[in-house]
């Protein structure tokens, strides 16, 4: 079995709790207004690799961890590599090794999968079918699938919502974000990530179309007065 992946950083602060490993996965069936990761989009290309020789890979950087660290992959879209990930996942527990997946949550078979899964971190779109086809290019339906299930199985969860000026930077779509987010009961964190325009020269040397070309990246004062929305 052979799973394909773009890139490995071994010292990752940000993508879960304490110092990880994170496993950026090929291939993404999403086509995301933001994306600043347009390469990871093909599900071939990159380094090829057994599940065997990845978590060997991982298992180097144990030390590290500690109590609080470990492995997350994210992508891409995870999802797409499930039965790869499934083979990584279980050979991770055998080690002990904390496993966060950071999805869109857009992907089937994944039902096993998320029993070795410590942490997810689940990337919000949008919340409505119709923003969430705007900004994605497919239906909200399995996003919605996945959400519900993680639920069912009271699996942690971190919630991330890239905010976009002119597009959901306004109260009214943070006090429609609050009341979506706040019947579900296994929510950790939630994350207001700023839109930035550090991956359009990336765009550019794939001769892909960018199509938030004369978006600014988003305001950090605003990103703080919307979170205190947020949360109070």
């Amino acid at each position: 079995m052979i799973g394909y992946i773009n890139k490995i950083e071994s010292m990752g602060l940000v993508d879960g709790p304490g110092i990880r490993t994170v496993v950026f996965m090929q291939g993404c069936p999403l086509r995301c207004i933001f994306c600043h990761n347009p390469e990871t989009w093909s599900f071939k290309g990159g380094m090829k690799y057994t599940p065997f020789e990845l978590v060997e890979k991982i298992k180097r950087y144990k030390p590290y961890y500690g109590n609080d660290g470990g492995v997350t992959f994210s992508g891409g879209e995870p999802l797409g590599q499930t039965k790869f990930l499934l083979e990584c996942c279980k050979l991770l527990k055998n080690e002990n090794i904390n496993i966060c997946l950071d999805t869109s949550g857009i992907g089937s078979n994944y039902l096993e999968l998320l029993n070795y899964v410590d942490l997810v971190i689940l990337d919000i779109k949008h919340i409505t079918p119709e923003g969430y086809e705007q900004i994605t290019g497919t239906k909200i339906d399995n996003f919605l699938e996945f959400l519900g299930i993680c639920q069912k199985k009271n699996k942690k969860l971190w919630l991330r919502q890239v905010i976009i000026p002119g597009i959901n930077d306004n109260e009214k779509y943070i006090m429609e974000l609050k009341k979506f987010i706040e019947p579900i009961k296994n929510v950790e964190k939630v994350e207001l990530l700023p839109y930035h325009t550090m991956g359009v020269n990336k765009y550019e040397k794939l001769n892909i179309p960018y199509k938030l070309i004369n978006v600014p990246s988003m305001d950090n004062e605003k990103i703080k007065k919307l979170e205190n929305i947020l949360i109070n």
